[in-house]
């Protein structure tokens, strides 16, 4: 008996998710350190943050903040995943401009869900990736007991402005990128989900980039709003409004670009395998 659309996103979207994190959580501390101000990029470039992490805390400090993501971001992406297939069952029939049209608002619709989530997680994560001896354990206790006071969902207003808007761009990016490279690679080719990801996660992060690196810095400590860490940002970088709200931006692509293509490759393949 062929598994419920919905269950089959489910597990798809686990699968990818966690295949994301276990690859790329290494390059995603030295950027949370980076963004957090841990890190002085006009000195020291991010592999040389990497190696010094390895030799004065061990290679598994490179995986802080994993425990949370690993068990947190499947779901996340199941959400997101299962937002994208609905926008795919509805546009079936539709128009290329409709069928975009839905699949945009499924991607936003699943990133704003998604971010009421992530948020606590990510500050857990956050706070592991910031103070190499927190305990995720620990910390975790804490976000839950205090669940019901801002404390636990500091930075919850840019997470939902990194993943609304975003998330639409990227599902919409993803899937008409996907229709201008089938025709000449064919359906079946593993090269258009990966090039298809690569694209979409590049155009998505370009708009939702600068809010979060305001998360991280709200996560990482600040009382800030986000208006006010955006203008504090600004000013760290002389003035310079796309140098202070895009720092790390290269970093982020490094991360986000592969994990894109990885999300994206084995949710069509855990897919196929399940229809």
């Amino acid at each position: 008996m062929p598994l419920s659309d919905a269950y089959v996103d489910f597990i798809a979207g686990w699968a990818s998710g966690a295949a994301s994190v276990i690859a790329l959580q290494p390059v995603d501390t030295v950027l949370t350190r980076w963004q957090a101000g841990l890190i002085d990029v006009g000195r020291v470039n991010w592999t040389v943050s990497a190696r010094s992490l390895a030799q004065n805390f061990g290679v598994r400090a490179l995986w802080r903040g994993a425990s949370p993501m690993v068990s947190a971001v499947p779901i996340q992406n199941a959400v997101l995943m299962g937002g994208y297939g609905i926008g795919q069952k509805y546009a079936e029939e539709s128009a290329a401009q409709a069928k975009l049209m839905a699949i945009f608002i499924g991607g936003c619709t699943g990133g704003v869900l998604q971010s009421f989530l992530m948020s606590p997680v990510e500050l857990i994560k956050v706070s592991q990736q910031c103070d190499l001896q927190a305990d995720a354990i620990s910390k975790g206790k804490t976000v839950a007991r205090s669940m019901f006071s801002s404390s636990s969902w500091r930075g919850l207003s840019a997470t939902l402005l990194r993943d609304g808007i975003p998330h639409g761009v990227w599902f919409a990016s993803y899937e008409a990128c996907k229709d201008i490279l089938t025709p000449f690679m064919g359906k079946d080719n593993v090269a258009v989900p990966l090039s298809s990801g690569a694209v979409a996660a590049t155009v998505a992060w370009a708009v939702g980039y600068p809010f979060d690196l305001i998360k991280t810095r709200q996560q990482a400590g600040s009382n800030l709003s986000v208006t006010e860490t955006a203008s504090r940002l600004i000013a760290e970088a002389d003035g310079r409004v796309i140098q202070g709200l895009y720092s790390g931006f290269r970093l982020k692509l490094l991360r986000a670009v592969p994990a894109s293509m990885i999300g994206f490759s084995v949710y069509e393949c855990v897919k196929l395998q399940l229809v």
